[in-house]
């Protein structure tokens, strides 16, 4: 069998409010859920589970490959709520996208802090 990547699980303040703000942005349905998970599958079939730890939340760095009309549509609506996004992981470039690695892409913070990407074009 060849490998790939099953499932992770995302420290939130709030597991229900965090598993809603990606099932939202990223127009994915929830996947049933259990003990101290709330969770969500892409279509890939990785299942992203949320969970809220005993410990403070350390800041972690997601990234998730779309495509251009998902894009479009999930950067209007961080657009329409009023999230702080940028185009580059520095946070440099407030209100703006970049259009690096052939494609576009921005940065943001979910609900626990966590910082994340959006790109249309894969790295490598």
């Amino acid at each position: 069998m060849a490998v790939t990547f099953n499932h992770t699980i995302i420290a939130a303040k709030d597991r229900t409010e965090s598993a809603l703000f990606f099932r939202e942005l990223l127009e994915v349905q929830e996947a049933p859920s259990w003990g101290p998970f709330t969770n969500i599958q892409l279509p890939d079939g990785v299942l992203l589970q949320f969970a809220e730890p005993p410990v403070e939340i350390q800041m972690q760095h997601y990234a998730f490959l779309v495509d251009d009309e998902l894009f479009d549509r999930a950067y209007q609506r961080l657009c329409d709520r009023g999230i702080e996004h940028w185009a580059d992981p520095q946070m440099r470039r407030p209100n703006e996208i970049n259009d690096e690695h052939g494609g576009r892409g921005v940065y943001f913070k979910d609900p626990a802090g966590h910082a994340i990407e959006l790109i249309t074009r894969p790295y490598l």
